[in-house]
């Protein structure tokens, strides 16, 4: 298979023209004959480069506002000509067609165009044709012609070239085609899923998905598993568009455990409070409000402080001195706030290995979005949980009504819930978790968990009685039978939030009016496998 291949006639096309004129000015100096169309063309006659119409190759104008230019056999023959097969080589002659070795093209940007919230008229005209056909045929071709579709590979371009005297070698060009096919595979992507939403089709016959290597990490789960992060080239605020402002870089699991932490702490408008989310294997092991950030994270941190060692941090407010050193009393991971001050930076700068994360905001907790999970043979898709519910939604279903203070720790538990892995059991008191039940395949083994903790805690913290008593509590589904709910009675839960809908909710509401409990329904379930 042939290796070395020089570069001798090049095609410049391109939206996004940075690094373009340092890219076109090095391959001039080697001797490199430029080609190029419109906006670029233009841009490189300025620089006082010589450069060739695309027009002028395929003896047609550009046309129908720049529709039709490169769609011609003098261009596609000259990026898909083998050349070392006789018959291309005499159909290139007969036909005058000129080979072209290096293809530089990045495409019209629809994604850019989409994120600004343009028409539909506007986005499909920046859904580019030309580009990505060029590209597709000269990855195809790659034995003989590069093509390059990223800025970031215009430097290692002029290095490759560089250390070959003008040619770039396969294992190169092989790459370059690997990048080049992943590009149309994300831009289709792109267009095809912007165009279910605009069509508003929740399940297209076919459903793509693409990112962006953000980072090569140093293993995923567990060391024996190769891992890497990607971005998918929307913007929300959280792990993939933070600043990491200390810290060794993040692992698999750290990015994992981060995103669960903020997406739950932002359901907690700032201008409510401070609050604080500490995450352990993507499930909160406290949470809580405070009158301060600091007062939110001790709160937090009194839920389970075994479990919150070697955790994660989310904070709804920008971080604070008072809060750093509250919070490097123990061992953690990872904290992420929108903003720091630089008390609270140097606070940090003292702990090497902790991560510090700041965003541009916080997520909105009720926006739309996708979520796919890989199972065996496909993967599953659907709608973000963006649900909520209020005071007015609830509907009180014992002879006791709910307090207001109890209410609000109800509508607290109940969001907590929403982020806890499923069977989801949450305590509350006061604005604080004071128990947490995950992740068990029975919901009175979550209850009774979650009470444990509370216990233990108890004794912690010198308390006569654990913080379940006088506490409520949420269940992120119905209770199928009222021994969950007695179980929670009984670490002496006073009140208890959940959606309702079971076949037994009269057994289940009737064992809660024998214990004097209030109980509300949601209609709106909270799974979270």
């Amino acid at each position: 298979m042939t290796n070395l291949v020089p570069v001798g006639r090049a095609l410049l096309s391109v939206s996004d023209k940075t690094g373009l004129l340092d890219l076109a000015k090095a391959l001039a100096a080697q001797g490199v004959e430029l080609i190029s169309t419109g906006g670029t063309a233009s841009a490189l006659r300025t620089a006082g480069l010589a450069v060739r119409d695309v027009a002028e190759v395929t003896g047609f104008p550009e046309m129908m506002d720049g529709r039709v230019k490169t769609l011609h056999p003098m261009v596609h023959g000259g990026l898909l000509a083998l050349r070392d097969d006789d018959e291309h080589l005499v159909a290139m002659a007969a036909h005058g067609i000129e080979p072209i070795d290096l293809l530089v093209v990045n495409l019209y940007p629809f994604e850019a165009a989409v994120a600004r919230g343009a028409s539909y008229d506007d986005c499909i005209e920046n859904i580019d044709i030309g580009g990505p056909a060029m590209i597709r045929a000269a990855a195809k071709n790659h034995r003989f012609v590069n093509v390059v579709t990223d800025i970031a590979d215009y430097a290692p371009l002029l290095a490759e070239m560089k250390a070959n005297d003008g040619a770039t070698s396969l294992a190169f060009r092989q790459k370059l085609a690997l990048t080049a096919y992943s590009r149309t595979a994300a831009y289709d992507a792109a267009v095809s899923g912007w165009m279910a939403g605009a069509l508003k089709e929740p399940a297209p016959r076919r459903r793509a998905f693409a990112g962006q290597l953000a980072s090569t990490l140093r293993y995923g789960e567990n060391p024996h598993q190769k891992a890497a992060f990607y971005t998918d080239g929307t913007w929300r605020a959280g792990v993939a568009t933070a600043r990491q402002l200390q810290g060794k870089e993040l692992s698999y699991n750290n990015i994992n455990d981060t995103d669960a932490a903020f997406e739950l702490v932002a359901e907690f408008d700032p201008a409510e409070g401070p609050a604080c989310v500490i995450v352990k294997h993507a499930n909160p092991c406290g949470v809580a409000r405070g009158a301060t950030l600091a007062e939110a994270y001790e709160r937090a941190f009194d839920c389970d402080r075994t479990s919150a060692f070697g955790g994660i941090i989310a904070l709804n407010q920008p971080l604070d001195g008072p809060t750093a050193e509250k919070i490097c009393e123990i061992f953690t991971e990872v904290v992420i706030a929108p903003g720091a001050d630089a008390a609270a930076r140097e606070v940090f700068s003292a702990k090497k290995n902790l991560r510090l994360l700041t965003t541009m905001g916080l997520p909105d907790p009720m926006a739309k979005g996708l979520m796919f999970k890989q199972v065996a043979g496909g993967f599953l898709v659907q709608d973000r949980d963006s649900g909520h519910v209020d005071a007015l939604d609830l509907k009180v279903v014992t002879q006791r009504k709910p307090t207001e203070a109890e209410l609000a720790d109800l509508l607290f538990a109940w969001t907590v819930a929403k982020h806890v892995k499923s069977n989801a059991i949450i305590y509350a008191r006061d604005g604080a978790t004071v128990g947490v039940g995950a992740g068990q395949m029975s919901r009175v083994d979550s209850t009774r968990i979650a009470a444990r903790k509370a216990q233990d805690m108890a004794q912690a913290l010198g308390l006569a009685q654990p913080l379940t008593v006088g506490s409520v509590v949420a269940s992120d589904a119905f209770f199928p039978f009222a021994d969950g709910l007695l179980a929670a009675a009984e670490a002496g839960a006073v009140a208890v939030i959940q959606p309702g809908g079971s076949m037994r909710d009269a057994e289940v509401i009737a064992a809660a009016d024998a214990a004097g409990l209030a109980m509300v329904f949601t209609d709106q379930r909270h799974f979270r496998h």
